[in-house]
């Protein structure tokens, strides 16, 4: 069975839209505008794509995504990567021809049987929405969180607001840095 990890910049109140400075969030670009950059707060970006051996988006994520990362050189091991989008309107027109293989799933029964598959760790990049519907059925393994002394108050969040049975997480590798950001890995306790 492969490994789900959702990675994720995020906020201390669990916001996580628009860290990159995409458009229509008030606060879009938070993770650069407003705490200090310092590389090694970063690091797990960059093991994230030597240990990932696919790519799991949602909808929106892939259309933001596929316009930029292709020709990104800090994106460069994603490129050859396999990735898969979880979408019921996209159609196999609808995507890019410059980023390497790429499969629609329509359903979280689709993502549960990838994730069936023999292979290496899935990485979920974005994709609040996705997040949230794989959290709740169960699917996500892993998190990757760099938390910013942030708080955002009104946006898109990394978890539901479902009424569910408690899930225990164990925290496997932790650090902060001087700029206040929190890194957390946690694995899902089963």
């Amino acid at each position: 069975m492969r490994t789900l990890i959702s990675t994720a910049f995020i906020s201390l109140d669990g916001v996580v839209d628009s860290p990159g400075g995409e458009p229509g969030y008030r606060n879009s670009g938070w993770t650069f505008k407003d705490v200090e950059f310092l590389p090694e707060a970063f690091d797990i970006k960059g093991r994230e794509q030597e240990e990932a051996t696919a790519i799991l988006m949602g909808r929106t994520s892939y259309e933001a995504f596929s316009l930029v990362w292709p020709d990104m050189e800090d994106f460069a091991d994603y490129k050859v990567m396999p990735k898969y989008v979880v979408s019921t309107t996209l159609t196999e027109d609808d995507l890019v021809s410059n980023w390497g293989e790429m499969t629609i799933l329509r359903s979280l029964d689709e993502v549960a049987a990838l994730k069936e598959t023999e292979g290496g760790p899935i990485i979920i990049h974005g994709s609040a929405a996705l997040n949230q519907a794989l959290s709740d059925a169960g699917l996500i393994d892993r998190y990757h969180l760099l938390v910013f002394p942030l708080l955002l108050g009104a946006g898109k969040r990394l978890f539901s607001e479902t009424d569910k049975d408690t899930q225990k997480l164990k925290l496997v590798e932790h650090e902060v840095y001087a700029n206040g950001l929190q890194k957390n890995v946690f694995d899902v306790v089963r």
